[in-house]
């Protein structure tokens, strides 16, 4: 009987580690499908607090009124901009719209830059699409001995202030869009990935191909690192790199910030060119958005809101002697195209689930605030 007894517990033993082992085996698949997935196509946290957290507030300022500068921390303002005090606009029956005009940085625009084609970490790493064709990702290329990077690239309209009703008036919103939207998706545009049919798009970039032209661009960087960039050196993007062709194929030094950076900055170009980006300051602009096809290097600040944002809300909250909690505005958590990674980003890397970027584009704007929201 004992001998039963123990035979039947030897068998019961064995039954359960083998239903437990198989537990464990498919959990650990489960979980590896998950850590795949996320590692493919991250989720930005796009739609939780670092939606209002994440958003550099401090580079509303400069704010501009009647022609004068209410507030101005570091002189952040475009060449070019209005100096007038006040302005006439036309109204729908053609009679002019008195009033005065006003200027500051909005936040109107997303730029998510990834590897995955047709993935979206803004809708929490959603990918719209299967397919593998146009994978992107820093690449070293054997033979020559030299590093590229492709990455595809989405473009959001994201006027923040237009959502929460906020310092929105219609001519102050170009091109009219007040809610989140997808605008452009680089998978659907042969011109990104392949370099001939961009030429079409920008001839220009044969005149910029060339050592002259790329050590100009350093003039540019150290312009840019302590001041603002240069306009006349419109072919450059800074410390970046050179912003021709329109294309996401770079040659790379390995610092996926400025890969992508520099990416930006030329889907900025590209649709400027595209007539689908508008220029928003001067005294042309005050009754809407302008068509430019060159890009406006000083009316554009980025801040990285993916994979670390640039702000960080808890960081600017300090405490004094008395105990008593107090929140800076005014750090400086957003760039100029062509700013160094090395001020701002080189840091903002983590290796598998954060090697895909989410930048949001402030852009100086003017406009002649009538009160009257039709115009």
């Amino acid at each position: 009987m004992r001998i039963i007894f123990t035979l039947i517990m030897c068998i019961s033993s064995v039954v359960f580690q083998t239903t437990l082992l198989a537990q464990d085996v498919t959990t650990t698949e489960t979980t590896q499908n998950i850590d795949a997935t996320k590692l493919l196509c991250p989720d930005a946290d796009f739609w939780g607090k670092k939606m209002l957290t994440g958003v550099c507030w401090s580079c509303l300022f400069p704010v501009r009124l009647l022609g004068m500068t209410i507030f101005d921390e570091g002189d952040d303002l475009p060449d070019g901009a209005t100096k007038k005090a006040f302005c006439a606009c036309s109204g729908d029956e053609g009679l002019p719209t008195f009033g005065v005009t006003g200027g500051a940085w909005l936040p109107a625009r997303l730029i998510e830059v990834v590897r995955k084609p047709y993935c979206s970490p803004i809708l929490g790493g959603t990918s719209f699409n299967s397919g593998v064709r146009l994978w992107g990702g820093h690449k070293e290329v054997e033979g020559d001995g030299t590093d590229k990077t492709y990455y595809n690239y989405h473009y959001w309209a994201f006027p923040l202030y237009a959502i929460l009703q906020l310092f929105v008036q219609n001519n102050c919103n170009a091109g009219g869009l007040r809610n989140l939207d997808m605008m452009y998706m680089s998978e659907l545009d042969p011109t990104w990935n392949v370099d001939e049919l961009a030429f079409f798009m920008n001839p220009e970039a044969v005149v910029f191909a060339n050592p002259l032209a790329v050590a100009a661009c350093t003039v540019d960087c150290a312009t840019t690192m302590v001041s603002m960039p240069m306009t006349s050196l419109f072919w450059c993007a800074g410390c970046w790199g050179n912003l021709y062709p329109f294309t996401g194929n770079i040659a790379s030094d390995a610092s996926a910030p400025r890969d992508t950076s520099l990416l930006t900055a030329r889907v900025l170009a590209s649709l400027h060119r595209k007539a689908l980006a508008h220029k928003t300051y001067g005294d042309d602009a005050l009754c809407g958005g302008q068509i430019y096809p060159m890009i406006p290097k000083q009316q554009y600040k980025l801040s990285t809101l993916f994979p670390l944002a640039e702000a960080n809300a808890e960081e600017l909250e300090s405490t004094d002697a008395n105990g008593v909690k107090h929140t800076k505005i005014l750090d400086n958590c957003c760039h100029w195209i062509g700013e160094s990674t090395f001020k701002w980003g080189e840091h903002r890397t983590i290796p598998g689930t954060g090697e895909d970027y989410v930048y949001l584009i402030w852009r100086y704007t003017e406009c002649c605030l009538t009160g009257d929201n039709d115009h």
